[in-house]
């Protein structure tokens, strides 16, 4: 039946778990479930468990390997799952040779394969010529985090910093380009820190201008998750100055408040998010916000995550990604004070419906606008700013098309 992969989380995960999928069927494994997990959250570490058992019921025979941050952090707990043939921690599942070993019975000995991940430094890029069943492809330019908010266990999955040099990105995003991709996102755990440990440590904007100007023939360049604090001026010249520079900013806010924003050790403040959201705009009308917002953090009280909802209106939030806080075990936050759980959930219910009506609001301003919109395979497609359109008649996948925006159900929005 030969490799499945089962992803959960973040868009670096599905770089991975590409690489994992052909490095495993380049070996001849057959019959083999990877299970790529998430560890953001307690809840994405539970429905991995959940899946896997789930797998095993459907599948009795494959074999199951679990990899990823939930793997990396708590091995152990994986390994003791009866369903589990192999845990592999992050550095290991990408490493040239590690599948074809598995694949020997002669070397295939370790249960547990986990490394500590604070002593890898470099990050080789994944050199992939396209993604099987995807209209975009995703780059890994940097991966780890050299920063330790108290509420993220992050670091302890991915390690510290580490960056793909710039020649290497340039390359596989020319490759993907060569290949029929009209999109190339950018990913990474932190990838407004690329280039921190470069030699000369070049910035984030001038990667993304390297690439534009290396890849003439790229149509769109996305970049995922930033933390606007270390947005630097090259990256906002590019955004106000390279339409082939898609106008959507994933941002990491987490909170609208500033005592909690200090106490999620946060580099920022209230109004230097509501600032950049502020430039960005001026410098490109057509950008489209996206952000993280945590509900119920430690000693939040009501007013302090008041704070937080009204931020969605003065940024200009359109796409909310609302996480109800979970304490994880290692990490300083777990150690404070405690929202109960009925608040955090009420919070983030209450957090959800303002995301909902500004993103009905965005939907609703786009009827009548033509958009330039990449066709996927579902018949749906994304605009610039990463809005869903749904088409009668959809044109074929990964075409770039001129479409008006006839009317929308909430949802998404319906093209002509």
């Amino acid at each position: 039946m030969g490799v499945d992969v089962v992803t959960f989380g973040c868009r670096l995960n599905i770089v991975e778990s590409e690489t994992m999928r052909r490095e495993a069927a380049a070996a001849g494994h057959e019959d083999l479930v990877i299970v790529n997990t998430c560890a953001v959250t307690a809840e994405a570490a539970r429905q991995a468990r959940q899946a896997i058992r789930r797998l095993k019921r459907e599948r009795p025979e494959a074999r199951i390997v679990v990899t990823g941050c939930a793997a990396q952090i708590e091995p152990d707990a994986f390994a003791a799952m009866s369903e589990v043939d192999r845990v592999l921690g992050n550095a290991e599942k990408t490493a040239r040779g590690t599948w074809a070993a598995l694949a020997d019975p002669a070397h295939d000995t370790e249960r547990v394969r986990v490394a500590d991940i604070m002593t890898v430094k470099e990050t080789a890029p994944h050199l992939l010529d396209g993604f099987e069943g995807r209209t975009r492809g995703f780059v890994q330019v940097q991966n780890g985090c050299d920063h330790r908010c108290t509420f993220c266990i992050i670091p302890y999955g991915r390690g510290n910093s580490r960056s793909v040099p710039m020649g290497a990105v340039v390359d596989v995003v020319a490759g993907l380009a060569a290949s029929g991709h009209a999109e190339v996102v950018l990913t990474g755990v932190d990838i407004t820190s690329w280039g921190g440990d470069l030699p000369g440590t070049p910035k984030l904007g001038a990667l993304v201008k390297a690439i534009l100007r290396h890849v003439p023939d790229l149509p769109r360049l996305r970049i995922s998750s930033i933390d606007s604090v270390e947005a630097d001026d090259d990256l906002l010249d590019a955004l106000a100055s390279e339409k082939r520079l898609m106008p959507h900013l994933h941002l990491s806010l987490q909170a609208g408040d500033d005592l909690v924003l200090k106490r999620m050790k946060r580099r920022h403040l209230r109004a230097d998010a509501i600032r950049f959201c502020g430039t960005v705009r001026a410098l490109r009308p057509d950008v489209v916000f996206g952000a993280d917002i945590i509900a119920g953090f430690p000693t939040e009280t009501e007013a302090m995550f008041a704070r937080s909802l009204e931020l969605v209106e003065e940024c200009g939030l359109t796409h909310l990604h609302v996480f109800p806080y979970s304490p994880r075990p290692g990490t300083p936050a777990a150690l404070m004070p405690q929202v109960h759980d009925a608040a955090i959930k009420d919070r983030a219910r209450r957090l959800r419906l303002v995301g909902d009506a500004a993103f009905r609001r965005h939907l609703a301003a786009q009827v009548g606008r033509t958009h330039d919109v990449l066709v996927e395979n579902s018949g749906y497609g994304r605009t610039e700013g990463f809005t869903p359109v749904r088409f009668a008649s959809p044109p074929p996948p990964g075409s770039l098309v001129a479409a008006r925006i006839a009317g929308e159900d909430g949802r998404t929005l319906i093209a002509e």
